[in-house]
Parts: C-alpha cells; structure tokens; sequence
C-alpha cells in the first residue's frame, strides 16, 4: 500500500510517485528495475509502499527519471512525517476509546492529574500518572488486575478500571514513608484496632494509618471508581514494604470493619510477587494463586477476629436479636453495633430492614495533602 491515511491525515509513500513516474513514461516495473540495476521484487516492493527509499535508490530514481536527488529525499522525508502523523492519530483514536471508558474526573477531582476537556490532554494526563505508554495497556486481562478470559460477562470497561485503580493505590502507597515490615507487631495491634470501631472515622483512621506505617504497611483509602469491582487489594513493594487498599465505596462500618481485616489477612498470608485483589465475584478474576482459598481465608480471619466465634454462638443460641440484646452484646465485647448487626443480616439471623439504625456510615473523607505528586 503507497499510501495510508486517518480522518484528517494521508500519507503518500514514495512508490505512489514512482508508479506515477512509470504511467506518464509507459515503462515497466522490469525496466526500471534494470535501468536501477536491481531486482524486479526490490520495485514492486518499492511501487506498492513496502520498503522506504535509500540512498541507492535515492540516486538510481534521479538519474533513472532526471530528477534532483533532494526530490527522492524530500518525498521521503515528507512520507515519513506525514506517516507519524497517521500513526499518532490511529493511536489516539484507539486510546480515545479507552478514555471513553474511564471517568477522567476521578483522578482530576482528587487531584492526581490536571483537570482538562482535552481529549489528548486526558490521555497524556493519564499516561503519565498511570505509568504507561499508551491507555491500551489498560485494557489487557492481565496487566496487574489478572481476569479469566473465558468470563462472558466481564466486560473491557471492568479491566480497564480494575488495573486503573490499583495502579493509582500503588502509586500513592510508594510515596508513603513507612517503617520496615514487622508483621509482629501488626499482629500485637490486633485488637486495638478491633477497638477503634467505637470511635469515628476523624479519630480513628489517624491512629490506624500510624500504626500501620510502624508495621511497615502503606496504607491507603482510593476512592471507588466507576465500573471497577475492585474492593481492595494487597502488594509487597519489596521485602520490606507492603501496599494494604481499600476503596470507599462501601461506607457502612460493618463492611468497612470486615472489609479492612479481610485485607490485613491477606497481607499476613505474605504472597510476595503477587497482587491479591478482592473483587466483585461476577467479575471473573484469576490468578496463579488459590485465590478461592485465600478469600475464605479472610473472610474466616475477618469474621472471627472482630467478633468472638465462641461468644458469638452463645449469642445466637439465646435467639434474642433485640434492640437492646444486640447493643448489649457488642457493648461487652467492644465493638461497634453495626457490625453484629451487618453479621446477623448476612447470616440470616435477622432480615436487611432490622436495626439497621445500630450501623454507622462513615465518611472517609480522601485528603488532598496524600495525594501523589508528580
């Protein structure tokens, strides 16, 4: 092909002038290719645009047609920018369908990329910020979100947005300064942070994100972004040095409280060179791990570690979801109410319209102080 061409750009190559050339003197392919003393294979490939001109050639065209040498060199030069062009705009075209698919204010109005409507600006905001070189990188099953391929229903809209949200975690947990990992000291804080349940968020999360810098654990709240499944997620950034995620966009205490043990159990299965994602189940992920295992694993973790298995049978063994048996309870093992009641829901002991006054929703608020920086 002697040309190619996008919406608004073409580019002629220099066979689409030879061939021109040849019509206007009724000469062959064969007898240019003798009259250039070269193979009839090198001018068709030549005429039909599939290798670029050289200096041989360059000189063989002009004294062949009696033309000046900087002709042959300026088509070239010409095709070969015009060609860049092309390219550029296929390329943004193809990015521009994946923008499509983001929703640029998330990271404009958290302060992570500069806030724009142009379109090429977006891409090369996002570009930068991402730490990718082209947006189609996004859209690739296992880039650091890994998705089974043979899901039907998990859409490009869904890994676009997985690997967008955990790439911008990673980004923010390696700006943190955090202490060297000491699992054993996480471990030792267990409960106190079991306790700050009782306490709200402006209290609390100040005293939780200290002690997991002391633990080595560089831990960070992302807002929830559209079409991503992706609840939290757990990456060693080195030996000394592990990312904890979660999203906001569950804000009932229950599943923040669940949600936040689920994710310190997985940093304790220390699956090093891994990402550990939890996500929506009807997304499809995958990975080379037990991924199945390790959920229940946390789960288990999660459950068991903020309420008491042994007490809490005695509890449901009364039968007595009251008001006050609930606030009772939670009150003698210290936690917050909401999340007996969230356990009791999920576990059918009482149905999602009951005391769900007792659950406390949190407003996390995403400071603009932690925000990364280019």
């Amino acid at each position: 092909m002697n040309k190619i061409s996008s919406e608004s750009s073409i580019a002629f190559h220099p066979g689409y002038y030879v061939k021109r050339y040849l019509d206007f003197q009724y000469m062959k392919q064969s007898e240019l290719a003798e009259r250039l003393n070269t193979s009839e294979k090198t001018v068709s490939q030549l005429v039909n645009g599939k290798i670029d001109l050289n200096n041989d050639l360059i000189e063989g065209l002009a004294t062949v047609f009696g033309t000046s040498k900087d002709l042959w060199q300026n088509l070239n030069n010409q095709y070969l920018e015009d060609k860049r062009q092309v390219e550029l705009e296929k390329q943004f075209n193809k990015e521009k369908k994946i923008l499509d698919k983001m929703k640029y204010s998330f990271w404009s109005d958290n302060g992570f990329v500069k806030k724009t409507r142009n379109s090429k600006e977006r891409i090369q905001e996002l570009r930068n910020f991402l730490h990718v070189s082209s947006l189609l990188v996004l859209a690739r099953p296992n880039f650091i979100v890994q998705y089974k391929t043979a899901v039907k229903n998990v859409k490009e809209a869904n890994i676009i947005n997985s690997n967008a949200w955990v790439q911008t975690a990673l980004n923010l947990a390696n700006e943190m300064q955090v202490e060297p990992l000491d699992l054993k000291y996480l471990k030792s804080k267990l409960p106190e942070i079991r306790r700050m349940s009782l306490k709200d968020p402006e209290i609390f999360m100040p005293q939780l994100k200290a002690i997991f810098a002391k633990a080595g654990v560089a831990f960070v709240v992302v807002p929830n972004l559209r079409n991503c499944g992706i609840n939290g997620a757990v990456k060693w950034l080195g030996k000394q040095k592990v990312l904890l995620a979660i999203n906001d966009r569950r804000k009932d205490s229950d599943i923040f409280w669940f949600a936040l043990f689920h994710e310190i159990k997985h940093v304790f299965q220390q699956k090093v060179g891994h990402t550990i994602v939890s996500a929506d189940k009807s997304i499809g992920i995958t990975s080379a791990l037990d991924l199945e295992k390790l959920e229940q694993e946390a789960d288990s973790f999660a459950r068991d570690t903020l309420i008491d298995p042994k007490s809490y049978e005695v509890f449901v063994r009364k039968g007595d979801f009251s008001y006050n048996s609930v606030v009772s309870f939670s009150k003698n093992i210290g936690i917050q109410p909401g999340l007996l009641v969230g356990r009791l829901q999920h576990e059918g002991y009482i149905g999602f319209n009951r005391l769900n006054g007792l659950k406390l929703k949190y407003r996390i608020v995403f400071k603009q102080e932690n925000n990364y920086k280019k």
